[in-house]
């Protein structure tokens, strides 16, 4: 009863929530950043006590740390999402029938979001300020691993919602446990949609357990396809950037797929992955043509579990194809539908790859490392959305509005 007392006050406070202008909005969020900022040494002490719990090798300790840099950045995406423009009352289209009734379809928010997560109490933030952009109530269901972390955050918040008179029902974090993701999933009058956000066994177990709608985020399992015709340059960076700027995040390289051809330049190409100490799990062809030009301690014979995984750690599978199409077919098949991408001087193999791969964000001589709502200029994301139906990629603040439609007469009535 007392979980679902919270829903309930979730719920009201969506009702309220809708009313804010778009100036008292975007306000809090700019006192938000601020806050953040001003409490960093207090936040970076309650993440402190999550990281002592875990081991520093762990593949989450990366998304669980916090930093003095990383605070500033956090608030810096929290000052974009306040410059954006609202995507709320929008008019989508109009139209008036014979009849005389005049129709308008607008954007409306989703109302009460449910979002669970791991280990990364940037996450809260991030939601934060998104649905309350968006006229959302957020519901956030942390992981235990980061349990001060969020609570802390908040704190945080709730301190600026209190100073500004709104309900701090708008944004709620419920207790770590199991408990609580039960009751989320469970809760279909008072949340409209929940979105899981982390590993492939946490939105697997939320698919598969919950009445209230989902949206997938899918993991990624990213691949980077050096062609036949590649740049050696444009490859060797950004199979570099796209592996070890940030291991631990889903747009991470997980698998390089070369084109037989070009065995002799593999070497080379994976050169740099050197200094950040990644172990490579070479197929037969790729292995033994880095024999000898890669350490042998980081490199190991590929098995067939290396493919189709999502590493989250300073590892990568290597496969060799024969051919374009090869490659094609490779990514149809080990593919997460998240990201992808081709290195290539080869146009027409460019504009068949871009059109023909399946996935939400497909790259042509470029990074994967770019998946990512605020790169896409779209301040933050709430998660990159895997499926299809309604939002796939980076989900920002259109992904989290609906639509209603606005019927106006005078007096008619239907025919019997």
């Amino acid at each position: 009863m007392e979980l679902e007392q919270v829903f309930k006050s979730a719920q009201k406070a969506a009702r309220t929530l809708a009313l804010l202008s778009t100036e008292q909005i975007n306000s809090i969020l700019l006192d938000v950043a601020e806050a953040a900022v001003e409490n960093t040494h207090y936040l970076l002490e309650e993440n402190k006590k999550d990281l002592d719990r875990m081991s520093s090798d762990d593949p989450k300790f990366d998304r669980l740390r916090l930093t003095e840099k990383r605070i500033m950045d956090i608030a810096g995406d929290i000052k974009n999402v306040a410059g954006l423009d609202s995507p709320l009352n929008k008019l989508l289209s109009e139209k008036e029938l014979p009849n005389g009734l005049q129709l308008k379809k607008v954007s409306v928010p989703l109302g009460v979001v449910g979002v669970i997560y791991e280990a990364r109490p940037n996450v809260t933030l991030d939601v934060f300020s998104l649905c309350i952009k968006t006229g959302n109530v957020a519901i956030l269901k942390g992981g235990s691993d980061a349990s001060f972390s969020n609570e802390a955050v908040i704190s945080v918040i709730h301190s600026v919602l209190k100073k500004h008179g709104i309900d701090e029902a708008v944004a709620t974090l419920l207790p770590s446990d199991r408990k609580a993701t039960e009751a989320l999933l469970n809760a279909i009058e008072y949340v409209d949609v929940i979105i899981p956000r982390g590993s492939q066994q946490l939105i697997n177990f939320v698919r598969q357990n919950a009445k209230v709608p989902v949206i997938e985020t899918g993991a990624g399992i990213v691949h980077v396809y050096f062609d036949e015709s590649g740049d050696l340059e444009k490859g060797r960076v950004i199979v570099n950037n796209s592996k070890t700027r940030r291991v631990s995040v889903c747009n991470a390289l997980d698998c390089l797929l070369i084109n037989k051809k070009r065995l002799a330049d593999l070497p080379e190409i994976v050169k740099p992955l050197i200094d950040s100490n990644v172990e490579i799990f070479a197929d037969e062809e790729s292995f033994i043509a880095l024999k000898g030009g890669y350490p042998e301690g980081i490199l190991q014979h590929a098995h067939e579990e290396h493919f189709g995984t999502e590493f989250l750690d300073y590892k990568m599978a290597i496969k060799t194809v024969a051919s374009f199409d090869d490659a094609l077919d490779y990514i149809a098949v080990h593919s997460s539908k998240h990201s992808e991408a081709i290195i290539s001087e080869d146009e027409q193999n460019i504009e068949k790859f871009l059109i023909a791969v399946d996935a939400a964000a497909v790259y042509a001589n470029a990074s994967t490392a770019f998946t990512d709502g605020a790169q896409f200029g779209l301040g933050a994301e709430i998660g990159i959305s895997t499926q299809k139906l309604h939002a796939r990629g980076p989900m920002a603040l259109e992904e989290l509005t609906s639509y209603k439609w606005l019927v106006k007469g005078n007096g008619q009535v239907r025919p019997a």
